[in-house]
């Protein structure tokens, strides 16, 4: 069943594109991560723009958030003065990243500039979290001891000025990294389409020393706001979010969560870990594979302005 996509200029097949929003929620769900990361890849190897993904996806992760920041918010475990604080600089990221979104589309290098991060940012990651994963399993069946960092402890981080005290994140940090790391978030998240979550979580935990007991519920509250921001910007601007997309994966990524969190909650961490290090790289490798290979059609035409 073909639905004609107004925004995206394009016919689709319904039921791939609800099967897509179950898939990408089902894996959201086992492994808690917001997947933009896959669903803007996933689209647009299935023939939709770049920009148009980016900014649809945008669309579809806040609405996912939404949910989840209401019920880390009712179960108390948001810091909301370091949301806050790293909303200040992820609202900042958001607007440069959407100023250069509009620039890079512009000069018609945002395709190239998306699918060549897409390769750094997923390979990069991809690659650490499977071999963190694969140290972890070992050391689960050498019988050695897993060694986790204490929230609170100190790293030169904590040395710089401006410091601030987070009580229910029980640190005391200073505000500039704060600002960096939401910063960053915000940016990527404009330029790529992706949440942050599985950039943002390793940040808090491992620069900051954030408490495990706050730092998903934090992270779910930027990924809302700066990913609504990055939605509202974009449909202001760019004119690029295709809301009959959004609604159709928003969907299915609701459905597929529910049975993603039940089959996640049956695995091991490290197993979870490495799996989802393995569909990171694998979909920065299909990136990478499109780059080198020379495709079917070497010119395309399309519309500048005017008549």
């Amino acid at each position: 069943m073909q639905i004609y996509l107004p925004i995206a200029d394009l016919p689709v097949n319904i039921f791939l594109v609800l099967a897509m929003g179950l898939a990408v929620g089902f894996i959201s769900g086992m492994f808690g991560i917001g997947g933009g990361f896959l669903m803007t890849p996933l689209l647009i190897f299935i023939g939709v723009s770049p920009a148009v993904s980016v900014a649809t996806v945008s669309s579809h992760i806040a609405a996912s958030s939404a949910s989840g920041a209401i019920s880390y918010w009712r179960r108390n475990a948001v810091d909301l003065p370091l949301a806050l604080m790293l909303l200040a600089g992820g609202i900042l990221g958001t607007a440069l990243g959407v100023w250069l979104f509009t620039w890079l589309r512009s000069a018609d290098m945002l395709d190239l500039l998306i699918a060549v991060s897409y390769v750094v940012l997923l390979g990069a990651v991809g690659g650490l979290m499977v071999v963190e994963a694969i140290r972890a399993i070992a050391r689960t069946y050498q019988g050695k001891p897993v060694v986790l960092r204490r929230p609170g402890s100190h790293t030169w981080i904590h040395g710089l000025p401006f410091k601030v005290r987070f009580k229910r994140s029980k640190i005391y940090v200073s505000a500039i990294p704060v600002w960096i790391i939401g910063l960053i978030i915000g940016f990527v998240g404009a330029i790529l389409g992706i949440g942050g979550a599985f950039l943002l979580v390793p940040m808090l935990i491992y620069f900051l020393r954030v408490s495990t007991a706050t730092v998903i519920g934090t992270s779910t509250v930027l990924t809302l706001v700066t990913m609504g921001s990055a939605t509202i910007m974009h449909a202001t601007t760019n004119h690029l979010v295709d809301a009959m997309l959004a609604l159709i994966l928003m969907v299915g990524g609701v459905t597929g969560a529910q049975f993603g969190a039940r089959a996640g909650a049956l695995m091991k961490a490290e197993r979870l870990r490495l799996l989802l290090g393995i569909l990171v790289l694998s979909v920065g490798m299909r990136f990478a594979i499109d780059l080198l290979v020379q495709p079917n059609e070497l010119f395309s035409i399309r519309l500048v302005g005017g008549s």
